[in-house]
């Protein structure tokens, strides 16, 4: 792998050359990308979810899922490619204003991998989805008290608007680089040098990453309780209920 960190800022004139010239180098490397669109699609289907028993199973699967991909995350912004690295690409508060700054002023910097702003954004999600996941992993095995319930829910919520910050991100500064940032994680590549494209995609690690949520969602599901595997809430209600039942017997 390369391991040379290459998200830097380059002036309106490099991001202008790069822009005319056409050249569309791999900056996004496949584990990056079905690791983007697992997370987005299991917070979505567990942020919807979240207010049905009937639907219990799924929320709880997608849970685990998004605790999965936040591991991985992490492992990958150590060990992936150059532009995956989080050391290419974090940057801090400061760098992130005079990146938004240079957008205001119509002089976009131009970073090949994360630009700062939206470095921000994936290290809050990730540390709101390991919160999320944790507090509802506490939730459903009755670890803790109402409270638990509570954090789990403001971080859920937390998570959802910065995830609406991060596409009005997007969306602001494809118009502002002239490029479809979003198009971007779904190809892997954007306007670049020849030589600050990455060399390999890694998709036999996408492959694995692919299988493992697969099988894990397969497995899931057939192990759900009897009545059907989106019913599992209904168990985890009933037994709830008899508790309850339980505790009135008793007084």
């Amino acid at each position: 792998m390369n391991v040379t960190s290459a998200s830097r800022a380059e002036p309106q004139s490099g991001r202008a050359a790069a822009a005319s010239s056409g050249s569309r180098i791999l900056v996004w490397d496949a584990p990056v990308r079905v690791f983007h669109w697992l997370m987005a699609l299991s917070f979505a289907g567990a942020y919807l979810t979240a207010e049905s028993e009937r639907w219990r199973l799924l929320h709880v699967t997608l849970g685990y899922t998004m605790a999965g991909l936040v591991v991985f995350r992490l492992l990958w912004g150590l060990l992936g490619t150059r532009y995956a690295r989080f050391a290419s690409f974090v940057r801090g508060p400061a760098a992130a204003a005079r990146y938004v700054g240079s957008l205001v002023r119509g002089q976009p910097e131009h970073h090949t991998g994360h630009n700062p702003a939206g470095a921000l954004a994936i290290v809050a999600l990730l540390a709101l989805g390991a919160a999320v996941t944790l507090t509802g992993w506490m939730n459903y095995n009755e670890l803790a008290g109402e409270w638990v319930e509570e954090v789990h829910e403001l971080a859920g919520n937390l998570m959802l608007a910065v995830v609406l910050v991060h596409v009005a991100g997007v969306v602001v500064g494809s118009w502002a680089h002239h490029e479809n940032l979003a198009r971007a994680m779904v190809t892997g590549h954007k306007l670049g040098r020849p030589d600050e494209a990455i060399r390999s995609a890694w998709r036999s690690v996408a492959v694995l990453m692919l299988v493992a949520v697969l099988g894990f969602w397969t497995w899931q599901w057939q192990t759900a309780p009897a009545g059907g595997a989106l019913d599992g809430g209904a168990a985890v209600s009933d037994r709830h209920d008899r508790g309850h039942d339980g505790d009135q017997d008793d007084d």
